[in-house]
This record gives C-alpha cells, structure tokens and sequence, in this order.
C-alpha cells in the first residue's frame, strides 16, 4: 500500500515536473521568437548599415535614394520581398513597433530587447524625418513597383530605377501624412525618458504633418498613383483619427481630445485592424481613456469603446459576427497575407487585456464575459498556431523551430550573399539562377512571418507562391509586443 501510494506521488510530481520544462520551453519559444522577429528588421534595412548590424548576409544599399530630387532619403525599410520603400506601410510598421515599445516596455526591458526595438523604431523614424523635409512636404515611396517586379534581385546590387515620389499642398495625401504623424507621435512617446531631444524632434514633425493632413486633404493614391497598384488607401479618415489619439497621449493637448470626440463615432465596428484600416487602433486608445476615467463613458466615447470590444469579441468568437476560422484554429480575415490581420488582431487583444487588467474590468460580449486572462488565452492559441501548434506542424515564423518555410519569397534571401560572391546579379539573372531553384533560400531570414496557410490550413513552400510566402514589416511589427508580452 505505501509502495502504491510512493509510486503515485512520485508519478504525480514527475508529471508536474513535466508540465513544468513544457511550460518554460514554450516561453523559450516565445522568447526566441521575440529575438528573432528584432533580427528580422535588421535584414529589411535600406541604407548604409551600422556596425552593430547582426544579421550579416545583408550589406549597403540604396545609398543614393533622393538624389533624383536632390534630397537624402537613404535609409528606412524595405517592405516586403522586394526592394521599394513604400511609405505608407512604413509608417504603419514603426506606429505598431513604438506600441510595443510604449505597451509593453516592462516586458521587453524583462527580456532584454527594449534596445533593439528602439533601434528598430529609429531606423524607421530617422528616414519619416528624412522624408518630411517641409512643413507641407512628405515623400512617400522611392522606386517603383512595377520595374522592381520585373527583377529579382538584391538590394545590393538594385539597377532598378529610385525613383521618388511625394505629396504636397497641390497634391495632398492626408493618409499618408496622417499615418506618418501617428508613427512619429507614438516613436514619442517611446522616446520619452530615453531620448528626450529626439522625442521632442518627433513630434514638432507629427504636429506638422497632422496639420498637413488636416489642411489638404485626399488620398495619397490620387497624387502618387504607383503606391496605389501596391498599398491602396481605402481613405483617410481612419488615419486622422489613429493621429489624433497618438498626438493626444504624447501630448495630452484637448485639441486633439476634441477632434476625436467629434470624428471618432464614424468608423463603426470593424471586420479587421491593419495597414489600411486603423480605426480598431484609434478605438482601442480612446478606451483606454474610457477605462481611466479621462473621459466620461457617454456619448462618442461609450461607442468607441463598444466598437473596440465588439471587435475583440468576434476574434475571441464570443461575438454576433465572429471571424472565421479554419479548420486549425487560426483567424481568417483575408486570403492574401492573412497573418498581418492575425498579428494585429493579436496585438489589440494583447494591449486591450492589459488595459482590463490594470482597471479590474471585463468586457460583455454577445456569447458571455472576457476577462483579461481569456485575451491572453485567445492570443497564445493564435501565436501558437503561428508557431507551430497546427495541422503542419509547421512553424509560420522563419528560424523558428525545424519545420519553417525555407522558400520565402524574398530577394535578398533567396540569393546568395553579397558577402559570400560578390559579383554582381543581374536583374533576368535573378530569376534563372535563384527565384526558380527548387531549394531553400541561401540566407535564413530570421523572425520574417510568412503570409500564412490557407483557409484549409494548407501551405506549399514555394518562392513563386508569393500569395502565402512573402512577409511584411507590417506582419512582425505588431508581433513584437505580442510576443514580449507572453515571453
């Protein structure tokens, strides 16, 4: 009988010992993913690198970038797979780093990567500056996509027209100048207390472009027709609003208060929160105003604050609209690039369950009650998934595990490293000797995320499948806070 009963305890702690090394290994995993989603902004520089630079496959490029206009516009991202900076996604992609950075300082100072995401934010924010030489003046893409398309080639070795294109007072974008101001806003922000000269740099620009966005409006596509074959704006209203609230946390200036009580009811619930549409983010920061007590909760901001949680509700599926999933478990938003939908979703749950933590509040969906706990839940069953944890066993995250996509549809990994043969790879070339090669990529793009499975939750690892294989800095941007905050 003690035999019986010293085997059972003993079996008993072995499993919790068990569950135990499960448990730390998972957060190794969100801890390394972190890690490598940082090295990943490294290997999309444009620019002269620094000395620090870790990812080493990638050398200088686009250094002469603005000469056509004779301005300075070396530096920055490039966005996906191939080598153009469009700024509108851009300025997206530093709005959602320097959320991580704001959101979720402790949890990234805990891992010890709140230094490389500032430095991620300030390559992106040192090129917005570079870009806005003028009050009414913003550069909004150098190169174009269509001649790029046309090559496959790496950045080092670009022949591919730079060609640069802005808005202005004759030719406004209120998108693009507003989304601008919101990543220099929320860089602020970050920068506060670390920097506070650049701080202060940041947002006399964000001031000076949310005025240009308010004084001449229209959409950007309209003045630079070739970012609208790419990253068409659905329009502008969204951005102002997503400005507004970033100016008024950095600031704390009612102006900005006002404009969004007297805008923000428009947008309504919303199916997704991305690139384009950033009226879940602008909601989402008005309720945490609610949630603190700085606002009354009537009017526009009790809508707001209902719009931001209907939302939260569909993603959780506690909602009357719920997204679609597939048969894995993973949220379905768009079939092109569904996991920058999935990352974003995850990022406002993230933020929201830490604003419903710290104020002991819960939100009523249509299907029951979420408490912050149940937001953590339904982001680690998305992260997981995107890790690994689906029908594939795949991990969508690249150098993340095994089992990861090795043909990601990217130029500069695809060939070989300019370090390694550095003569150059002409454009025609690219495309006989490396995109068509049925083998992984040379260069291991650490921390890039895929476009993702389909509604199946099928993937064909193939560098012409660009549809699931090229990754975004829109897609890892949001990831960033996610992942420190379960690390």
């Amino acid at each position: 009988m003690a035999a019986s009963m010293s085997l059972n305890i003993y079996l008993a702690m072995l499993f919790s010992l068990l569950l135990s090394v499960q448990e730390i290994t998972c957060h190794a995993d969100y801890k390394a993913a972190l890690t490598k989603s940082l090295l990943y902004f490294e290997a999309q520089r444009s620019g002269k690198l620094p000395l620090n630079q870790r990812v080493h496959w990638r050398g200088d490029s686009g250094l002469h970038d603005g000469s056509d206009a004779k301005i300075d516009l070396v530096g920055g991202y490039y966005d996906s797979g191939d080598n153009v900076k469009f700024g509108f996604p851009m300025a997206f992609t530093v709005t959602m780093l320097a959320w991580s950075a704001v959101d979720f300082n402790y949890q990234l100072k805990a891992n010890m990567e709140l230094q490389h995401t500032l430095e991620a934010i300030r390559w992106g924010t040192d090129y917005l500056l570079k870009a806005h030489p003028e009050p009414y003046v913003l550069y909004g893409e150098v190169g174009d996509g269509s001649s790029d398309h046309a090559c496959w080639m790496r950045p080092e070795d670009m022949t591919t027209p730079r060609t640069t294109f802005r808005i202005d007072a004759q030719h406004p974008g209120s998108d693009l100048a507003a989304e601008t101001s919101a990543a220099l806003a929320a860089a602020s922000v970050a920068f506060t207390g670390i920097d506070s000269r650049y701080a202060n740099l940041l947002l006399t620009h964000s001031k000076q472009l949310f005025d240009f966005a308010m004084k001449y409006q229209g959409e950007y596509q309209n003045s630079i027709s070739v970012a609208g074959q790419f990253y068409s704006s659905s329009g502008f209203q969204d951005e102002l609003l997503w400005a507004a609230a970033w100016l008024h946390r950095a600031t704390g200036n009612p102006t900005y208060l006002n404009y969004l009580n007297s805008m923000a009811g428009n947008g309504g619930t919303r199916s997704e929160f991305s690139w384009d549409d950033k009226y879940v983010g602008a909601q989402v920061l008005i309720s945490k105003l609610v949630l603190e007590g700085k606002v009354g909760y009537t009017g526009t901001w009790a809508q707001c604050k209902s719009q931001a949680e209907q939302f939260i509700c569909s993603c959780a599926q506690k909602g009357n609209s719920n997204v679609k999933r597939t048969p894995g478990g993973l949220l379905r938003f768009q079939p092109w690039n569904n996991l920058q939908y999935v990352s974003s979703a995850a990022f406002i749950a993230s933020a929201y369950s830490k604003y419903l933590s710290a104020h002991n509040s819960t939100i009523q969906c249509q299907s029951g009650v979420l408490r912050a706990n149940d937001l953590t839940t339904f982001v680690k069953s998305q992260v997981d998934y995107i890790l690994g944890s689906n029908p594939k066993q795949m991990s969508y995250m690249v150098g993340v595990g095994t089992n990861y996509p090795k043909e990601v549809h990217h130029r500069g990994a695809s060939i070989v490293s300019i370090k390694a043969s550095p003569a150059p790879v002409e454009c025609k070339e690219g495309f006989t000797k490396w995109f068509n090669r049925n083998e992984p990529n040379p260069n291991v793009l650490d921390g890039a995320i895929v476009g993702g499975p389909d509604e199946n939750d099928g993937y064909t690892d193939s560098r012409s499948n660009f549809q699931q294989a090229e990754p975004a800095t829109v897609t890892i941007a949001p990831m960033v806070g996610v992942l420190a905050n379960l690390a």
